[in-house]
């Protein structure tokens, strides 16, 4: 029985697991979109949502918890900028999710990976802003259907103005 057992092993031991996510999340924050296996995506993605709750949190502690995940102490870590990783989390990514409490990512299958046949996906951020309700939904299009009506009659109206000018 797995009681009590959260973490995804993902057949790497517990260094180079967290190498693994770390590269991944710093990644996901840099391009918005990655392509990975499912498992990993999971587990990445709640690397990523605590990460950008710091980001929207802002402050100075919080600023030094997200680099404590992300690990950006060492020349190598320097060298690979993840000190832009921390600005685009504390200044793009905070004010686009501010509205909005949790679920920063989506997991998209694609299918099954050619070569191994483990389950694909795409990782990446949502939409900024609060998430979509049924009725804000069906509010604009209804607008929508509005303004294709009122599209549909102008022609119509300068049809019946081109044909009196004939007329005269």
């Amino acid at each position: 029985m797995r009681h009590l057992r959260k973490v995804a092993k993902l057949g790497r031991n517990c260094g180079h697991r967290k190498a693994l996510l770390v590269n991944m999340a710093c990644s996901l924050i840099e391009h918005e979109q990655i392509e990975t296996t499912v498992n990993r995506a999971k587990e990445v993605r709640r690397l990523v949502d605590r990460l950008v709750t710091y980001g929207k949190k802002g402050g100075e502690h919080n600023r030094r918890l997200a680099i404590a995940r992300i690990k950006d102490n060492t020349p190598s870590d320097r060298a690979q900028t993840k000190k832009d990783v921390i600005a685009k989390l504390f200044g793009d990514l905070a004010t686009r999710f501010a509205e909005r409490n949790g679920g920063y990512t989506r997991i998209i299958r694609t299918g099954k990976r050619v070569g191994d046949a483990a389950d694909a996906c795409i990782l990446q951020f949502v939409e900024a802003g609060a998430p979509a309700s049924k009725k804000k939904a069906s509010a604009p299009a209804a607008e929508t259907v509005k303004a294709d009506e009122t599209v549909k009659a102008e022609p119509a109206a300068e049809t019946a103005a081109s044909a009196e000018e004939a007329k005269a």
